[in-house]
């Protein structure tokens, strides 16, 4: 017996009204993982000293309104979807790149009343601050796919060189940290090919098996 050999009763019952609309769709990552990923970049090609080092400010203009703004748009986006991990994500990282970008503004024009001596502690005390909380991030995200766990170590290990670089003055670590920030935008590239694939109507790409069943 095919479907269409079924016979579906009539009902006489008035008709019920069309229901409310439901929750969005989409996937928050169409916008979270580029906007990520351009700032990321920005912020690579300085430390790798594509800019004189003077101007620490040159990514910014891409961090706060691009990468920053474009992480928060996602986290809501995820959140009203109940996505409450990937809204996780996504706030952390909109955290991370807004507070960056104020920190640099608010040293080069003294709005934190940071003396000049003490701005090398002061960007240590953010450096450590979001490494430690990166690392968290990383652990209890543990049963992602591989690739997910992959690029979140890259960042922990290019926010370490960093923050090594900024308490040494080494422009050499430095340097090494904006090579790890472009292993995970490789990382992110890849991650940005598999959520538009599956836009697109594609099957995506092999993420790996979580570490963490």
């Amino acid at each position: 017996m095919t479907a269409a050999e079924i016979e579906v009763p009539v009902s006489h019952a008035a008709p019920e009204p069309d229901p409310a609309s439901g929750p969005l769709g989409g996937d928050p990552a169409l916008i979270g993982v580029p906007t990520f990923l351009v700032g990321s970049i920005a912020l690579g090609l300085a430390l790798v000293g594509f800019v004189p080092a003077a101007a620490v400010g040159a990514p910014l203009a891409i961090i706060l309104v691009a990468t920053g703004i474009g992480q928060l748009v996602s986290a809501v986006w995820a959140a009203a979807l109940g996505q409450s991990a990937v809204a996780c994500i996504f706030g952390v990282f909109a955290g991370f790149w807004l507070s960056y970008a104020v920190l640099v503004f608010g040293l080069l024009h003294n709005w934190f009343a940071v003396p000049a001596a003490e701005a090398v502690p002061t960007q240590e005390l953010f450096l450590i601050s979001w490494l430690v909380t990166i690392v968290l991030l990383t652990l209890v995200t543990l049963r992602l796919p591989l690739a997910f766990t992959a690029l979140f170590v890259l960042v922990d290990v290019a926010l370490a060189l960093v923050l090594t670089a900024t308490a040494q003055g080494s422009a050499t670590l430095q340097t090494a940290g904006g090579i790890g920030v472009f292993a995970f935008v490789a990382v992110g590239v890849y991650l940005f090919f598999h959520v538009a694939s599956l836009a697109t109507g594609g099957k995506g790409l092999p993420l790996g098996r979580p570490l963490v069943g």
